[in-house]
């Protein structure tokens, strides 16, 4: 009989908990022992919610303290030397923090590892480092405990989840010169006594996440997976590995991917189609995991649908017997509970499935698959009354927005002049030095902005009070600025609960959760609204504070907006049309918004597309399609102003330099982009490419509390004057400051004032 099986289960807990544990933790209100058994309870009851739903394979191993690359990182023993760790037996929990953080106190002063983002999601990961020295160890023991303690919770089969050498290996960043291939010698047999240490525990399955297989293989990643399974298959005594592959395909890599372990795990929402050609080609006894459940995604499966799937996978392998029914992918990337939405319509309520509810579904339709379905009959009937419902309902399609996009001609999608004369009538109007200094947008949310948001939705403040506290927030950071000596300002944001959500909430076509948070990085979680109609803007959103920063300082003020790739790529997005067409009416809303401002006397203005990057298709072949409507949309947002008028743009996070022609096609007069971790790295692509417009490459990484000195961002900058031309050159950081400090901030702004002045003065 086919088996219902879970691949991963979201960290955070249903409010958060551990997000609020971890920061107390780093703050020093929380001791380790009292960290530890807030990991212990969590997991507990995830593993309860699991095993209650009628899942039979629960994932272990699947919790992390920060990300579940690190997690790997720290168990293979692969830690920088830089952070002192070469001698621990087992790798302490602050030294993985301050890798994934960097530390700065009286003895040390050391930056984070790299990060970038998770394939295409909004998840970061730690990049792991490689060089010729790289040596590695069984540094930890928390899988071996993790299983321990799944079964005194009740987990009859828990199966450990580990990232496969193949993929870890080709996340990592290789320094000087060192190849993977030779890496992977000295890896191969730390897998090999973890996989003996599991056997000796009695494990009968290993998830194995190889996701790396969904992309296009060179020559080097073909004989990674080739050499590490040949040596892993060859293991006498291991437990039964299951390779999970997800966000795509593998049919492309079937001979590869058919031929590595004891079973497969296949992405069956975002590549149904591979079904017959993998389902042929794998061998008879192994086991076969069909991904029919949405993991990144929250709308609410339609099980008929999945069932015929489901029973197509029975007839190509001859039964149920070697069939594993699961989601997409780990349920990391979606909300834990719907029950918790008491706030949300009965309407929109029922078309949608968070985490728990998504193992309900893979339960029913593995009761189904194997010859029950009269029994979960209930389950069915109501994903079919859903599914007409939201086909049905008035509120999914807006006539006036569709009407709009089929007017969107190409004069939409360009500026009047060329940047070349667009850029001296912007240096004439604003009248700025050379090496200009500015920050992408946000300043601190302090603890007491956070209560002025929830005391106003309490109702214990009017609308007139809440905005007269806003308006000191941004008085006071215009003037910290004027102090500093920042050429342009920004408001500071602090009216915005998120850069996405803020914008959602203004706008026709999204719903909203109060506890749908998923992990973007670390601690930091995200609440994404739900697009579930056509978008529309019908009023201004943030003209009234970009105006009133503008009328208390004479320097230029930014208005700060969120592209509309951005938007939608953070959103759960509706999945009934494509995602272009969704992403053009965000577009079109935000272009009502840039005019508006504009119209306001905002002669600066900074359309945020940190999810450019990362909305890009995992294969080269589907590039270019994306790229021409995801430019598109960003120019629609843009093109409508004066050539007076300066457009900024920034992005984060992500791996730029396959695809510096598109952002250049974007057309932004300035872009700004997250550089510091990797030492301006990034720019090494400038070798081959002339950037065309101004940039700005991020010299101060927000995403550590470090304070950067001042003689280090002034080495950052030159660093970047070997690609930039000295005009062309902006001074800002890697991203917003919301989630740092004033303390840090303060200093580290300074800095980066000075650091800019100081090569000024060398350069001029």
């Amino acid at each position: 009989m086919a088996m219902a099986g879970n691949l991963g289960f979201p960290r955070f807990g249903a409010k958060r908990e551990w997000k609020r544990a971890v920061e107390r933790y780093w703050k020093g209100k929380l001791s380790r022992g009292e960290l530890l058994a807030t990991a212990d309870e969590l997991t507990a009851r995830h593993w309860t919610m699991q095993r209650e739903a009628g899942i039979g394979i629960i994932p272990v191993n699947d919790f992390s303290f920060y990300d579940h690359v690190l997690d790997m990182t720290a168990l293979l023993g692969a830690i920088p030397p830089r952070y002192h760790a070469e001698n621990e037996d087992d790798i302490d929990i602050d030294t993985y923090f301050a890798m994934a953080r960097g530390v700065q106190d009286e003895t040390r002063d050391v930056r984070a590892m790299e990060m970038t983002k998770w394939f295409d999601t909004n998840y970061h990961y730690i990049v792991p480092e490689f060089d010729a020295n790289t040596q590695y160890r069984l540094a930890s023991g928390h899988p071996f405990t993790a299983v321990e303690k799944a079964r005194a919770a009740g987990v009859e089969h828990p199966r450990p989840v580990l990232v496969g050498p193949a993929t870890y290996l080709l996340l990592g960043k290789c320094l000087d010169g060192v190849s993977r291939l030779d890496l992977l010698d000295r890896l191969i047999p730390v897998y090999e006594q973890i996989l003996r240490r599991f056997d000796e525990q009695g494990v009968r399955w290993v998830q194995v996440d190889e996701p790396w297989l969904v992309l296009d293989l060179d020559d080097e990643a073909r004989e990674l997976f080739a050499r590490a399974y040949s040596r892993l298959n060859a293991i006498a005594h291991r437990p039964n590995m299951l390779v999970a592959t997800y966000f795509g395909g593998v049919d492309h890599n079937a001979g590869i991917a058919t031929a590595l372990g004891d079973g497969l795990h296949l992405d069956l929402v975002r590549a149904p189609n591979q079904l017959e050609a993998i389902a042929k080609k794998l061998p008879e006894d192994h086991l076969l995991s069909l991904g029919v459940i949405n993991g990144r995604n929250v709308w609410r499966t339609n099980l008929e649908d999945k069932l015929a799937l489901l029973q197509r996978a029975a007839d190509l392998r001859s039964g149920t017997a070697n069939l594993l029914v699961a989601p997409s992918c780990s349920l990391l990337h979606c909300p834990i509970d719907l029950e918790l939405e008491t706030a949300l319509d009965d309407e929109l309520k029922s078309w949608l499935a968070f985490a728990k509810q998504k193992l309900g579904e893979l339960h029913a339709l593995t009761v189904a698959i194997n010859g029950d379905r009269s029994s979960v009959e209930h389950a069915f009937a109501a994903s079919a009354a859903a599914h007409r419902s939201r086909e049905q309902s008035a509120r999914v399609r807006n006539k006036t927005v569709r009407a709009r996009q089929a007017e969107i001609d190409e004069s939409m999608t360009r500026r009047s002049s060329p940047y070349e004369r667009r850029v001296r009538a912007q240096r004439e109007k604003l009248n700025l030095p050379r090496f200009p200094t500015t920050t992408i947008g946000s300043f601190p949310q302090t603890r007491e902005v956070r209560r002025l948001r929830a005391r106003l939705r309490k109702g214990e403040i009017t609308r007139a009070q809440y905005e007269k506290a806003i308006e000191q927030e941004i008085l006071s950071t215009l003037r910290f600025q004027e102090e500093a000596g920042v050429d342009v300002f920004v408001h500071g944001e602090f009216e915005r609960n998120d850069m996405v959500e803020f914008f959602g909430e203004q706008f026709d076509g999204f719903a909203f959760t109060k506890h749908g948070w998923v992990q973007s990085y670390g601690s930091r979680g995200v609440k994404p609204p739900i697009i579930y109609g056509d978008v529309q803007r019908t009023h201004p959103v943030t003209v009234r504070w970009s105006k009133f920063a503008k009328d208390h300082t004479d320097r230029p003020v930014k208005g700060m907006l969120t592209g509309p790739v951005t938007i939608q790529q953070w959103s759960f997005v509706r999945d009934d049309q494509p995602r272009s067409e969704t992403a053009e009416q965000i577009a079109l809303a935000i272009r009502d918004e840039v005019l508006d401002l504009e119209a306001a006397g905002i002669d600066v203005i900074q359309i945020d597309e940190p999810a450019f990057r990362e909305g890009l298709p995992l294969r080269k072949k589907d590039w270019p399609h994306y790229l021409d409507w995801a430019v598109r949309c960003f120019r629609i947002a843009s093109s409508g102003v004066r050539d007076d008028t300066q457009i900024h743009s920034h992005m984060c996070y992500s791996e730029f330099n396959e695809i510096f022609d598109s952002i250049a096609a974007l057309d932004a007069d300035v872009i700004s982009l997250e550089a510091s971790r990797s030492r301006m790295e990034l720019l090494d692509a400038f070798e081959h490419f002339h950037y065309p417009n101004d940039i700005g490459p991020g010299v101060w990484d927000i995403h550590s509390p470090r304070v950067p000195s001042r003689d280090e961002i002034a080495d950052l900058l030159r660093r970047a004057l070997k690609h930039i031309r000295p005009e062309r050159l902006w001074v800002n950081p890697d991203c917003g400051l919301k989630t740092r400090g004033w303390e840090e901030v303060r200093e580290s702004v300074r800095n980066l004032v000075d650091a800019a002045k100081m090569v000024r003065e060398s350069e001029s």
